[in-house]
């Protein structure tokens, strides 16, 4: 896993309206989703709330890597890539929790360990 730097949890933390996330199918169907749920668990991992997953949530148990993209409230946009895991208790779980609002279900939580982020073409870590 590779850690955040500073500049890259600035930008998570100015982002603007939903994330979008995507993962793989094991045919090698993608899959992208909007999601509103979302925080970082330390300098290495950005998660979302399992509200509503159904495709997303067998895509992540099949063992899928995926990514997160935003845009900052300057309109930059950055993609996380990473490998994901599925988190129905632990402390990940535990954390979305206490961030995920009490009106949704927060079945799970998909946590994305970051590999590498791009912003645009251009890869930043």
């Amino acid at each position: 896993m590779a850690k955040l730097t500073k500049e890259i949890l600035d930008a998570w933390n100015q982002r603007n309206g939903p994330v979008v996330l995507t993962t793989v199918a094991a045919d090698g169907t993608p899959n992208a989703i909007y999601a509103t749920c979302v925080g970082a668990f330390g300098e290495e991992t950005l998660v979302v709330a399992d509200n509503y997953f159904s495709k997303t949530r067998a895509n992540i148990q099949a063992g899928c890597k995926g990514s997160i993209l935003f845009i900052t409230k300057d309109n930059k946009a950055f993609q996380v890539k990473g490998c994901l895991a599925y988190h129905q208790s632990g402390p990940v779980f535990e954390d979305m929790k206490r961030w995920n609002p009490t009106n949704h279900p927060g079945h799970a939580a998909a946590a994305l360990h970051v590999e590498a982020v791009y912003s645009g073409a251009k890869k930043v870590l």
